[in-house]
């Protein structure tokens, strides 16, 4: 087994130091969970917990409650750590000590996890900075709202964050997400397109409703419908290539109110997921040829897209830089290699304009069965909590010394 450096030794133990900490805040964030766009208790602790760090500064107010605190040290590279803060509208069923104290709301994709670690990895690079040991540069820690849900604009948090400038001299991004499929103490990482691009659609065909019992007299849009689902669901299977990588998954039809009457239109909602911008667009084309049948019996239909993030798209090098870490820092760290599913993610917003890696950190027990993100009975191992730091932390140090 390598031999750790002194550095490293070091940064493992200041990491492991400051455990209870990173466990406090991430139950008190895990407790008192916010929407997105509503994170204003969230960014108020996150202030908080930063003001009390040497040599940072502090910009509130991005994308409504997003906080970016900066680290400069010199002349070097300018890089960015980027944690999501948000949270879903899901019941929690954990039965935690801890758990949600707002009904309908939980921590359920590991975001109070991400926050606590960068607020640990703000503090011992701060204590780096002021012992004279950070290297040379420019570290901006986000503190990103809204990565769940969009608001009347569309828009998720990250894009926000882009227009505001903050990420225009930022030349790499890295971030960490929980992975509940993996155990705790392992990595999975991947190079290029790893976390699906995310359009949603609302088709909505049209009829001539009447009396059920006269559907002769009707044009009846469920029976339309019937057949457009089917070209829908045919897409993915016979017009893309089956080495694109693609999915079209229909979430909601709605139409009618009474048994005896034939609606007037049918409304057919659902999402479009693909790897690459060919696949997406080509999927989105397709979906308006299909919809467009429903004028072969005698309706029409109106077709909506609600454009998302891109796929997230993995800088080589940063990942490079991110397995490198793992195994100086902890040489029996298992790392796979794998795409991380078909999910979407909009730190692929940053990646899209600047060379940027997301690893996810697994995060489940050795003896029990993980639950799934966006689950209500989702749990974070808190053991994850001082690794995410010492990785995070190292692979920032060496961003900055390259």
């Amino acid at each position: 087994m390598e031999r750790l450096s002194g550095n490293e030794q070091n940064l493992k133990k200041r990491a492991a130091g400051i455990k209870e900490s990173l466990i406090g805040w991430r139950r008190h964030l895990h407790q008192f969970p916010e929407l997105s766009f509503q994170e204003e208790e969230t960014s108020a602790f996150i202030a908080t917990c930063l003001e009390q760090l040497h040599g940072i500064e502090i910009q509130k107010g991005i994308a409504g409650h997003g906080i970016i605190a900066v680290l400069r040290n010199g002349d070097g590279p300018v890089i960015a750590l980027r944690a999501d803060m948000d949270a879903l509208p899901i019941q929690e069923s954990t039965g935690l000590p801890f758990a949600s104290k707002r009904d309908g709301v939980m921590h359920a994709c590991g975001h109070d996890a991400h926050t606590a670690i960068l607020l640990g990895v703000a503090r011992l690079l701060a204590e780096d900075y002021q012992s004279g040991v950070l290297p040379n540069g420019t570290i901006k820690f986000l503190f990103q709202p809204a990565e769940e849900d969009t608001d009347e604009f569309g828009l998720t948090g990250a894009p926000y964050f882009l227009q505001a400038g903050v990420l225009d001299d930022v030349e790499a991004a890295l971030a960490l997400h929980m992975c509940p499929w993996r155990k705790t103490g392992e990595l999975q990482v991947h190079s290029g397109p790893s976390m699906a691009s995310v359009d949603n659609f609302k088709l909505t065909i049209k009829g001539d409703g009447g009396h059920a019992g006269y559907p002769h007299q009707t044009i009846d849009p469920i029976w339309i419908a019937t057949h457009v689902l089917q070209g829908i669901y045919g897409l993915t299977g016979r017009r893309v290539d089956p080495l694109g990588v693609a999915a079209l998954s229909v979430g909601g039809i709605n139409g009618g109110t009474a048994l005896n009457v034939i609606p007037d239109q049918v409304t057919i909602k659902g999402t479009v997921r693909a790897y690459t911008e060919k696949v997406r667009q080509q999927l989105i084309e397709e979906l308006e040829a299909v919809a467009a049948t429903a004028r072969l019996f005698g309706g029409s239909y109106q077709l909506t897209i609600e454009k998302g993030e891109p796929a997230l798209v993995n800088d080589p090098a940063l990942v490079a830089l991110y397995k490198e870490t793992a195994r100086s820092l902890f040489p029996a760290m298992g790392i796979y290699e794998a795409p991380f599913g078909m999910g979407g993610e909009d730190f692929s917003h940053i990646a899209e304009k600047l060379p940027a890696a997301m690893a996810f950190l697994g995060c489940g027990w050795e003896d029990q069965d993980s639950h799934p993100l966006h689950s209500p009975l989702f749990e974070v191992n808190e053991e994850v909590l001082p690794i995410g730091v010492a990785l995070l932390t190292g692979a920032a140090r060496r961003l900055l010394q390259q």
